[in-house]
């Protein structure tokens, strides 16, 4: 998706030496990742010019939020919560990673009052 949502839409040749390549994927994974993507309503396949290309159909922020949904929902209950504790015990939080989250609730608390 990163290749996709930087570049445009792309054909299997140039996801293989883009993405591929990096992951260490042969072209049967790679085919099996985009037809779940389709599946899952976050790529289109379009046929241009004889050949096939692979754009978005979600933006980045629209993913991450419904992978994120996923993943809280499966593993945590939908719980934030027990997601931020259990990340924290397993990486220490520097000191701006805890005023960031401080900021971050001191903003959601002023926007619960609004």
């Amino acid at each position: 998706m990163q290749a996709v949502w930087a570049r445009g839409p792309l054909g299997v040749e140039e996801l293989l030496a883009e993405v591929g390549a990096a992951q260490g994927w042969g072209e049967a994974t790679l085919r099996t990742l985009i037809h779940r993507l389709i599946k899952k309503g976050a790529l289109k396949s379009e046929r241009q010019g004889g050949r096939t290309t692979y754009g978005a159909l979600l933006s980045r922020e629209d993913y991450l939020t419904t992978e994120s949904r996923g993943l809280l929902d499966r593993l945590f209950g939908g719980q934030l919560t027990p997601l931020v504790a259990h990340l924290s015990r397993g990486q220490a939080l520097s000191p701006q990673d805890v005023a960031r989250l401080k900021r971050l609730v001191a903003e959601l608390d002023t926007d619960e009052e609004d």
